[in-house]
């Protein structure tokens, strides 16, 4: 986990959610997987705070505004294997440019520009 990111906006998304989005909107907000929060959910249900959640889910399904889907979109972290197919494409790119170089200062070329330039 990341961390709680403060200017993170609470909203609610319908698009991922089971009935209104509210738990989902709060699992992304607290970054945390949905299904621990719909396990929560019905636990305290379960656990004789089943008025207490149904009032709480109403309220914040009205209070909370739907995520704009350009916004569930536009926030996509790259995955792993992402992240990793970047890094390998750098290396590979570096050890490119890096043998280029190596074969131009070993060469005819480059022997023959330094000593023309020494004279």
């Amino acid at each position: 986990m990341a961390g709680l990111d403060l200017n993170k906006k609470l909203w609610r998304i319908p698009q991922q959610g089971m009935v209104k989005g509210v738990c989902a909107g709060i699992a992304y907000h607290l970054d945390v997987p949905v299904k621990l929060i719909r396990l929560v959910t019905i636990l305290a249900m379960l656990f004789g705070l089943f008025f207490f959640v149904i009032v709480a889910y109403i309220i914040l399904t009205f209070a909370l505004d739907p995520m704009p889907d350009e916004a569930l979109h536009g926030e996509k972290q790259p995955s792993s294997g992402d992240l990793l197919n970047a890094v390998d494409e750098e290396l590979a790119a570096g050890e490119q440019r890096l043998r280029e170089m190596e074969r131009y200062v070993t060469s005819d070329t480059f022997t023959l520009r330094s000593r023309f330039r020494q004279l």
